[in-house]
């Protein structure tokens, strides 16, 4: 299991969320499925402390999200 983050852009809105899943693609389908018009990308550079999750988790997720400065309105 792996955990990224990536950023959420529509017309509306621009924020980052983090994501887990057993793949970077996977996250990325995830992503593209929660938040469906938005265009989705995995944010650089990933760091390598977060990118392998610990423990038995083996459901995949959104994890949580941060609005951008800008657009947080």
């Amino acid at each position: 299991m792996i955990r990224v983050s990536v950023e959420v852009c529509s017309k509306a809105d621009h924020f980052t969320t983090a994501v887990r899943a057993e793949t970077i693609e996977g996250a990325l389908s995830l992503a593209r499925a929660h938040y469906p018009g938005g265009e989705v990308r995995v944010m650089f550079p990933i760091e390598p402390e977060e990118f392998f999750v610990n423990g038995t988790t083996h459901s995949s997720e959104v994890v949580h999200l941060e609005r951008s400065g800008q657009d947080a309105g």
